[in-house]
């Protein structure tokens, strides 16, 4: 039988990390898929945090993964909710019209 040890978890949040990255340089035109590679990539960071807390068996990477949990659900209540705004207003999503916004 496999055991999962702490480098199973740490590949896997590579993975996502890196999936998260490669989102937000490969698509550029969409923001709510900016937004979604974000949140992988806070995901990223909260599964290295969890795993690194059990192996050293230590409180203090879960208290912080429960931290980016509040801070990463506030972040997408309101990017959400200003990129609805957005498109009622314009009709679109697409990157380069809400970069003529600067001014």
């Amino acid at each position: 039988m496999i055991e999962i040890g702490l480098g199973h978890y740490l590949t896997f949040g590579a993975i996502i990390f890196s999936i998260g990255t490669l989102g937000i340089f490969l698509n550029r035109k969409n923001v709510i898929v900016i937004l979604m590679s974000v949140e992988l990539i806070l995901l990223a960071v909260n599964i290295n945090l969890v795993s690194f807390s059990i192996y050293l068996q230590d409180i203090t990477g879960q208290i912080f993964t429960m931290l980016i949990l509040t801070v990463a659900a506030a972040e997408a209540a309101i990017g959400l909710a200003i990129i609805v705004s957005y498109y009622r207003n314009r009709g679109s999503v697409r990157v380069e019209e809400i970069n003529e916004m600067k001014g």
